[in-house]
């Protein structure tokens, strides 16, 4: 009969945890939707979530989520798997992050104030956008319209999961 007290006693206290944690969990996406807004979109792999795309500038992306401020401009969201790097935001995840914001300017009409990066581990920071981060972008945009100079670097562990090995003229031997 003790053990069955005991039994009882402990799946109170765990059903309790539980309810503690998902009450927290609860406060801590309602916080999220207060900061970043309203959610318009997800991208969860089932082609539900838009696609957008600039004729101007030819490109194109899905970001992982849209969301709506309260003064009506979207922000965009993208996850990323690893954790919060120590350094801040690494100039790719900037670049991907201002393409973004750059697509919703194109298909909203209205510039966003930021993007979000959002690590695995719960990290998150605002990237800004603003004429200097549209300027970064447009510049490596205008870059990638040039020929190829042969700055690569290639290495054979590289060059062996590339995509474009076999029509690359600067792949390892």
């Amino acid at each position: 009969m003790a053990a069955l007290g005991e039994f009882v006693g402990a799946a109170l206290v765990l059903g309790g945890l539980a309810a503690v944690y998902f009450g927290m969990r609860a406060v801590v996406v309602g916080r999220r939707e207060r900061r970043y807004g309203t959610l318009l979109a997800v991208d969860d792999g089932s082609d539900s979530a838009p696609v957008l795309r600039s004729s101007r500038y030819r490109i194109s992306g899905r970001p992982d989520e849209l969301r709506r401020l309260p003064d009506a401009r979207v922000v965009p969201v993208e996850f990323k798997s690893r954790s919060t790097p120590a350094r801040g935001v690494p100039y790719s995840h900037r670049v991907q992050v201002g393409a973004y914001c750059l697509l919703v300017e194109e298909t909203t009409g209205r510039s966003p104030p930021y993007g979000v990066v959002r690590y695995g581990d719960g990290g998150e920071f605002r990237v800004p956008w603003d004429r200097v981060a549209r300027a970064d972008l447009l510049a490596l945009r205008a870059e990638m319209d040039r020929p190829y100079d042969g700055r690569a670097t290639p290495s054979p562990g590289r060059c062996a999961r590339c995509p474009w090995r076999d029509g690359c003229d600067a792949r390892a031997s």
